[in-house]
C-alpha cells in the first residue's frame, strides 16, 4: 500500500492490512482528522489508553446518532436504539456503573471457571467431527461453533437455537462494527433485534416464574438492593452477551490460527510447550486481535497534541496501531507467542474494560491448544484469505485449512 492518507477507513488495501496504514498515521499524525470519516484517529499506545479512561469522552453513540434522525426513521429503528442504548459499551455513568454492578451479581469468576472442562468437550466433540476432512473452514466449522455452543451453554438456551443466535448476531454486526458499505444494515439489524427481542423477553419472564441453574435466571434475577434489572434491561444484557460473547471470541481464534500458520517457528515453539498458550493468547489479542478500534465522542473540547478536538465530534480509538506502537513493545511487528510483558489494548481499558475477557481467554487458550494438537499437519488453503470490511472488529470471512489429524 502506497503512504498516501486516503482517508477511506474500508479501502480494501486498509481492510487487507490495516497496519501498514496505521503505521503511517501514528508517526506523521497521531492525532489525525479523517475528512472522510468524519472523525479525529488516534493511533500512538499513550493515546489510546489514555482516551480509554478520559471523562471528556463518551462510550455513548447512540444518542447522537438518536437526535440525527427524523421521527419516521426514528420510529423505523425503535428496536435497533431501545436494545443498544441500554448496552453498557454504550452508557457512561452512572448508568455504566449501575448495569455493570447488576451484571457483575450474574457473571461471576465462579460462573467462568466452572466452564473449563465444557469448553474441553465441545472444542473435542467439533475436531472429532473434522477427523476425516483434509480442508477445513476453521471459521464456520470451528471458531464460530465454540464460542456460541459455551455461551448457549453459559446463558441456558437451546442448543438448537444456536443458528438463529447466529442469523440475528451477522445481521447486528454489520450496524455495530460500522459496515458502512451494506446499504440495508439498518434494516437487517432492526428486524433481526426485533427477533431476539421477542425471543430474549419470553425466556426471562419463563426464568423469573422458573428459574434454573443458568446465567438467563441470574440475570433475571440480578438486583441490588431494590434496584433490579428490567425486562428491557435483561434483553440488551443478554443481547450484549450472545454478540460480544461469540463474535468477538469467534474472530480470536480464527485470527490466532491464521496468525500461528503465518508464522510456523511460533506455531512449532507452541507445539512444545503448551505451558506458553496463556502467553500466545495474549499475544493475538495484541498482534491480530478481533477489536480493531472503538469510537468515542467528545463531550466538551479540548486539545491534544495540538489539535482542537470540538464538542460532539467522534474520536476513534485505533487498538490495532496502538497495540503494534514501537514506543510502547519491543519488535512490535514480530509475533513472539512467549512475549511478556504484554500491556496490549485489545480488551480496552478502564471501567469499559471487557467483562467478558477470563471467558474469551479462556476458550481462546482451550480451542487453538486442542487444535493445534488435534491436527499433526496444518496448512493455508490456495484460497486467499479475506477479511470483512468493517471499521470496528478484525474479523475473517473464512479461514481455508489444509489438514492431517
Amino acid at each position: 500500500m502506497t503512504t498516501m492518507v486516503h482517508d477511506d477507513l474500508l479501502h480494501p488495501d486498509v481492510i487487507a492490512d490495516p497496519y501498514t496504514y496505521f503505521q503511517y498515521l501514528r508517526d506523521t499524525d497521531p492525532v489525525h482528522w479523517n475528512h472522510l470519516w468524519n472523525g479525529w484517529v488516534l493511533t500512538r499506545y499513550d493515546d489510546v489508553a489514555a482516551a480509554f479512561q478520559d471523562p471528556r469522552l463518551s462510550a455513548d453513540r447512540i444518542t447522537p446518532s438518536l437526535n440525527r434522525l427524523s421521527p419516521g426513521k426514528l420510529e423505523e429503528r425503535r428496536t435497533i436504539y431501545t436494545v443498544l442504548s441500554k448496552w453498557m459499551a454504550f452508557n457512561d455513568p452512572p448508568i455504566h456503573t449501575r448495569l455493570r454492578m447488576l451484571m457483575n451479581k450474574a457473571f461471576t469468576p465462579k460462573a467462568i471457571s466452572r466452564l473449563e472442562p465444557r469448553i474441553g468437550e465441545i472444542a473435542d466433540q467439533l475436531l472429532t467431527q473434522l477427523d476425516s476432512k483434509t480442508q477445513v473452514d476453521v471459521v464456520s466449522e470451528f471458531a464460530y461453533l465454540v464460542p456460541v455452543l459455551v455461551i448457549a451453554d453459559l446463558l441456558g438456551i437451546p442448543v438448537d437455537d444456536r443458528d438463529l443466535i447466529k442469523g440475528w448476531s451477522d445481521d447486528l454486526m454489520l450496524l455495530v462494527f460500522g459496515a458502512v458499505d451494506v446499504s440495508d444494515r439498518h434494516a437487517r439489524a432492526e428486524k433481526g433485534l426485533q427477533e431476539m427481542h421477542a425471543y430474549l423477553s419470553q425466556m426471562i419472564e419463563d426464568r423469573r416464574e422458573h428459574p434454573k441453574d443458568d446465567l438467563l435466571s441470574s440475570i433475571a434475577a440480578a438486583s441490588e438492593g431494590e434496584d433490579v434489572l428490567t425486562t428491557d434491561e435483561a434483553v440488551a444484557m443478554c443481547t450484549l452477551l450472545l454478540f460480544a460473547g461469540h463474535e468477538t471470541t469467534t474472530n480470536l481464534i480464527a485470527n490466532g490460527v491464521l496468525t500461528l500458520l503465518r508464522n510456523p517457528a511460533e506455531l512449532a515453539r507452541l507445539r512444545q510447550d503448551a505451558s506458553l498458550l496463556p502467553s500466545a493468547v495474549e499475544e493475538i489479542l495484541r498482534f491480530e486481535g478481533p477489536s480493531k478500534s472503538l469510537i468515542r465522542i467528545a463531550k466538551e473540547s479540548f486539545e491534544l497534541r495540538g489539535k482542537s478536538i470540538q464538542e460532539g465530534q467522534r474520536v476513534l480509538l485505533v487498538q490495532a496501531a496502538a497495540n503494534r506502537d514501537g514506543e510502547q513493545f519491543d519488535h512490535p511487528n514480530r509475533f513472539d507467542v512467549a512475549r511478556s510483558p504484554n500491556s496490549h489494548l485489545g480488551f480496552g481499558r478502564g471501567i469499559h474494560y471487557c467483562l467478558g475477557a477470563p471467558l474469551a481467554r479462556l476458550e481462546g487458550e482451550i480451542a487453538i491448544g486442542r487444535l493445534i494438537a488435534r491436527f499433526a499437519s496444518m496448512h493455508l488453503g490456495e484460497t486467499e484469505v479475506q477479511w470483512q470490511p468493517t471499521l470496528i472488529n478484525r474479523s475473517l470471512k473464512q479461514l481455508l485449512v489444509q489438514v492431517h489429524a
